[in-house]
């Protein structure tokens, strides 16, 4: 397939020749006033990302498109075209996305209109702006540390994102959640930060960033931004200031008690583990750290911290970031003296005053982490009449395989009946008065398909049956970056292969209560934070594509089987199926506005559930065994989707499903 006269206009003559060529794989660009930079033509080098882009299977070798990209000057510029391309002819009415961006118009070669559709894969007639455009979006999560090195010391950074924006757009994403490039000493990989204005140096310069939400705004990515307010670095000037003395106009900014040397004020612990309270030399008290003792908690009571936090989530907003993931959002209504770490008193009032003061009147998503959330705790952050987050990441599901009255290192196998019962009651109890957040990973948690499908003989067919489930349910999902392409669990040895500060404390605490080695390093092989942060496996070469230098962490050694690049030259890999996925929730309106019913509860070995809008049934069934499994719905279905080869049609009266095989098919029938 090639396209004839394909026609891009730019708004950014200094970066577009390059920005352009990488993430379309154009060779040649028009400027705004219709002129050439190179030669005349436009030549398509990737037919597959340009596929993606334009959202079409297909497209005829004749047609020809016009792809805009601003309004501005649009007659004068058509009339030039006009001028030189005969075969294009200007429709007075554009179609845009969310943004008032963006059309994209298909003609034949005599100049009629074929079709008109959004670059985001949508197609068809004009669809108003909907404010609520987070609902039918898919997010994709990067921890820069691991994703693209593009500098070539070791470390991923904002250049190496840069780079693989032409790869988020083929897999289709709508919203990048950037895990934080803030500058940090990194006492907690960046969740401890020390100047919420400025960039890591390793990751980059503010320009880059500037740069990098420029360039994601025009290929119809958001970013939405990590925001870490619960507490700053103990290197953060306030902090510094604070502790210097008791009459510091900062020391307010932070929690701090009376205590005598080994006598902390109570007995609150640190989620790193030890005590949540350190005592500081210089004025012979001690402060609160419910993580890393390096990261002191803000005190939220403060009103001077709050409008610091309001002043710096503005100036954000105003670079054009697209949102806010709010990291441990539930504890900023902390109660220390009266033991209340999580849903304080008034932590409400807070992000109440925080949607007033910052993103209330602004088209922005949040979404916030919330470890010890219910539903009735769920509807409080994310009823929209209560004006405070879009949704909650809440991780009750998280819990299904976890000895009973243990912690997540203490290993029990999955309970599927427990996980479904978890959706299905955080489904059904938000309907109309919430939003759901759905995901099986993220930088905190390990690869899914290592923790509940198998990584082994079966790792693309249960990675693609986990999809399933997820992306099949009412929600936001979110993608872990890998995820897509099925990256496992890493093969730690010992202690001396890990990094992060949770396990290693894990490994330290368990070893002093005479754990067994083995039990120890089996627990942190299944369930540490550190087998998400291996880095990104891009190609079959050394440093996996990740970098051309010394990697900062390990990487897994599967990385010539488990890459990209395979991925994407393999029609029936996880990655193609996450595309299809990924489109399915942009054309078929039932998966986002559709009610959610599960099936048959107590079954032990397929998640089954309903979607269902006033015109449409959809069944989708997962085996989440190795095992074949039966299970009976009273009807037939049309295959929607499934990662196995189906029939057309087939009847759910009484189906074997295979080895981890999902299906989803519109039924015919009750």
């Amino acid at each position: 397939m090639k396209l004839k006269n394909v026609l891009i206009v730019v708004k950014d003559l200094e970066r577009s020749e390059k920005f352009y060529h990488d993430l379309f794989g154009l060779e040649r660009i028009l400027d705004n006033d219709g002129n050439l930079i190179l030669t005349e033509g436009l030549v398509l080098q990737d037919e597959k990302i340009w596929e993606s882009f334009l959202g079409k299977d297909v497209i005829s070798e004749n047609h020809a498109c016009e792809l805009y990209f601003e309004e501005k000057e649009i007659e004068a510029f058509v009339q030039k075209l006009e001028e030189k391309y005969p075969l294009t002819k200007y429709v007075n009415r554009l179609m845009t996305h969310s943004w008032g961006q963006k059309v994209v118009r298909f003609y034949d070669p005599d100049g009629n209109l074929i079709e008109v559709g959004t670059p985001m894969g949508t197609k068809g007639e004009e669809k108003p702006v909907e404010e609520t455009w987070w609902k039918s979006s898919v997010v994709y999560q990067i921890y820069p540390r691991s994703f693209c090195d593009g500098n070539g010391d070791g470390i991923g950074d904002l250049n190496g994102i840069r780079s693989k924006l032409w790869y988020l757009r083929e897999l289709g994403i709508d919203v990048i959640w950037l895990s934080p490039v803030y500058a940090s000493p990194n006492a907690d990989n960046g969740y401890d930060i020390s100047d919420y204005y400025g960039i890591a140096p390793e990751y980059g310069t503010m320009e880059e960033m500037e740069a990098l939400i420029r360039e994601c705004r025009d290929c119809g990515i958001r970013i939405v931004m990590d925001l870490v307010v619960n507490h700053t670095s103990d290197e953060h000037p306030w902090f510094t200031e604070a502790k210097s003395s008791k009459e510091s106009p900062y020391r307010d900014y932070y929690i701090w008690r009376k205590g005598e040397p080994g006598n902390p004020p109570n007995a609150l612990k640190s989620c790193f583990g030890g005590s949540a309270w350190e005592y500081s030399e210089e004025t012979g008290e001690y402060y609160l750290h419910l993580f890393h003792k390096k990261q002191p908690d803000l005190n939220w009571e403060n009103e001077a911290v709050r409008k610091e936090i309001w002043k710096m989530m503005n100036a954000w907003i105003d670079k054009g970031v697209g949102g806010f993931r709010m990291d441990v959002v539930e504890a900023l209504g902390k109660a220390p003296d009266r033991m209340i770490v999580n849903n304080g008193p008034r932590l409400h009032e807070y992000l109440q005053e925080m949607y007033r003061e910052t993103f209330g009147d602004k088209d922005l998503m949040t979404v916030g982490e919330c470890w010890g959330a219910d539903p009735e705790i769920g509807k409080l952050y994310s009823d929209p009449e209560r004006k405070e987050l879009n949704m909650i990441f809440q991780f009750e599901m998280m819990e299904a395989d976890e000895a009973p009255g243990g912690s997540k290192w203490d290993l029990a196998p999955l309970d599927l009946v427990r996980l479904k019962r978890g959706f299905a009651r955080w489904q059904q109890e938000l309907e109309g008065k919430g939003w759901n957040s759905l995901f099986w990973c993220n930088h905190d948690l390990p690869r899914i398909v290592s923790r509940w499908g198998n990584d082994k003989a079966y790792r693309v067919e249960s990675a693609k049956m986990l999809a399933t489930a997820l992306h099949g349910m009412k929600g936001t999902p979110y993608i872990y970056q890998g995820e897509e392409i099925g990256m496992t669990n890493y093969p730690f040895a010992g202690p001396g292969d890990l990094a992060d500060v949770e396990s290693l404390n894990l490994y330290r605490e368990r070893k002093e209560l005479g754990y067994p080695e083995e039990e120890i390093m089996k627990a942190i092989r299944a369930k540490a934070r550190d087998n998400a942060r291996t880095p990104m496996q891009w190609e079959d070469c050394p440093g996996a594509g990740f970098t051309a230098g010394d990697p900062w962490y390990r990487i897994h050694p599967n990385y010539r089987e488990v890459n990209v690049e395979k991925a994407r030259t393999d029609p029936n890999s996880i990655f193609h199926y996450y595309r299809k996925l990924i489109r399915l929730r942009k054309e078929e309106a039932i998966l986002t506005r559709g009610t959610f019913r599960l099936l048959a509860p107590e079954d032990t070995r397929v998640f089954a559930y309903i979607r269902e809008d006033a015109d449409r049934k959809w069944i989708v069934l997962c085996n989440f065994y190795e095992e074949p499994a039966e299970f009976s719905y009273p009807a037939a279905g049309r295959v929607i989707l499934s990662n196995y080869e189906q029939p057309e049609k087939l009847s759910l009266e009484k189906i074997r499903l295979r080895p981890y095989e999902a299906l989803i098919c519109e039924t015919e029938g009750t």
